[in-house]
Parts: C-alpha cells; sequence; structure tokens
C-alpha cells in the first residue's frame, strides 16, 4: 500500500509540473541584463524663496508685536508683487531669548528674538529680482534661496526615459552583434527615476544692484536635470 500512495503522489507531481510547463515564459535564447541612464534638462519656470522678519527687543511682547507690525507689510507687499494665496505659505514662527554669558555667572536674559517666515512661490522668474527687491523694501531682513523646480515634469521625464530606452536598446543590440544573433524581445524593465539636481546660479551682489537706481537683483535660474534608471532584461535568438 505505501508503494502504491508513493507512486500515486509522484505521478501528480509529474502531471502538476507538465501543466506548470504550459504557463511558463518562452525563455529559450541567451538573457542579458542592462542599466540604463537617461537625463533630460530643461529651464525651471518655477521659484521658492524663504523669505521673513527678525525683530529684537528687551521685552518677548515688544518683540514679537514689532515683528507682527513689520510682517503685515511685508505680506500686503508679497500679494502686491501678485503672488497667490496658494504659494504662501508659513514655514516657522519662533520667539527665543539672548543671554549675556559671563565666566563663572549665571545666564542673563538680556532681549527677545522674534522670528516669522514664510515659504513663497514665484511663478514668473523675470520678476523674482524685482519681487525680492519689493520684499526687502517692505521689511523683509531674511531671505533664503532661491530654489528652482520645474511645473510641469511629465514632458521632461518622457525624454528622459526615451534617452534610457535607446540607449538600452543600442548596447543590447552591440552585445547581439558581438555574438552573431540579433535581439528577439524585452522580457522586462523596471525603473528607478529620480527628481535629479538643479543647477542654478543666484548672484546678489551689491555692487550689481547699485549700478543703477532702478536696477533689481539679478538672478540665473540654469538648467533642472531629471535623470531616470532604467533596468531591462533582453531576450536573445540562439
Amino acid at each position: 500500500m505505501k508503494a502504491v500512495k508513493i507512486s500515486v503522489i509522484s505521478l501528480l507531481s509529474l502531471v502538476a509540473a507538465a501543466c506548470g510547463s504550459d504557463h511558463a515564459p518562452d525563455a529559450r535564447g541567451t538573457m542579458v541584463s542592462i542599466a540604463a541612464h537617461g537625463e533630460a534638462s530643461q529651464v525651471p519656470d518655477i521659484a521658492s524663496i524663504s523669505v521673513g522678519v527678525v525683530t529684537e527687543s528687551e521685552d518677548s511682547k515688544q518683540a514679537m508685536r514689532d515683528n507682527a507690525n513689520q510682517m503685515e507689510s511685508l505680506m500686503a507687499a508679497i500679494k502686491k508683487s501678485g503672488i497667490a494665496k496658494k504659494d504662501i505659505q508659513t514655514s516657522g514662527v519662533s520667539l527665543s531669548p539672548r543671554y549675556q554669558h559671563q565666566q563663572n555667572k549665571k545666564p542673563v536674559i538680556t532681549g527677545y528674538t522674534a522670528r516669522n517666515t514664510v515659504r513663497v512661490k514665484v511663478r514668473k522668474l523675470d520678476e523674482l529680482g524685482k519681487v525680492l527687491d519689493n520684499l526687502t523694501a517692505a521689511g523683509a531682513n531674511r531671505i533664503n534661496g532661491p530654489s528652482f523646480e520645474i511645473g510641469e515634469l511629465g514632458p521632461v521625464q518622457a525624454k528622459a526615459r526615451e534617452k534610457a530606452l535607446q540607449d538600452a536598446q543600442e548596447r543590447a543590440d552591440i552585445y547581439a552583434k558581438a555574438l552573431g544573433t540579433k535581439v528577439r524581445r524585452i522580457v522586462s524593465i523596471s525603473e528607478n527615476g529620480n527628481g535629479g539636481m538643479p543647477r542654478p546660479m543666484y548672484s546678489a551682489r551689491a555692487e550689481m544692484a547699485t549700478m543703477k537706481d532702478n536696477a533689481s537683483t539679478p538672478i540665473a535660474p540654469g538648467e533642472t536635470t531629471l535623470s531616470v534608471n532604467l533596468n531591462l532584461v533582453y531576450e536573445l535568438e540562439d
């Protein structure tokens, strides 16, 4: 009986293997795995800046009050520059004490520093320099940036993918030719992309700004590069 059971199990295993083979991928040729890279660049059309007000006073309430008044003027200047509400976001509000340190003595609070910072997106880059100057005139004494980005990433990413695919195909053809065969098909494709690194140049030199009374802060957005990495498996004909 044991011998019969073992025979039946063996038979069922062979049948299952035969059925499974009907659905197995038809991979008859040599497999070639290729990692390809593609890049595409475009001049960015959006700039993000961090702008804010820093005030100091011996009294904490006065420091916050002065900051609020100055910030109101700054917010009005931001809106007057044509920045939409959706592109204005508070990124930080803080109040911190200032200390005087003396040797072998407990630190003494000598005043307070209040900060209020907003993140602003400027969608008209040709007006960015003028916007920065207007915000400074309105009381902004803390500016960081700009950082540049592309509003519509789709078309640029598509170009990067095309370049990566072209690179992979050319290399697959080289391997096939060297082996005396041809590329039969692509078995699989996987993608690993990233936003790339922006390559901007920001200049705010005082001597350039004072060459003319109406000169605005010069800005050079450069280019933003997006990259795509593909892993492809090709099957070559026997």
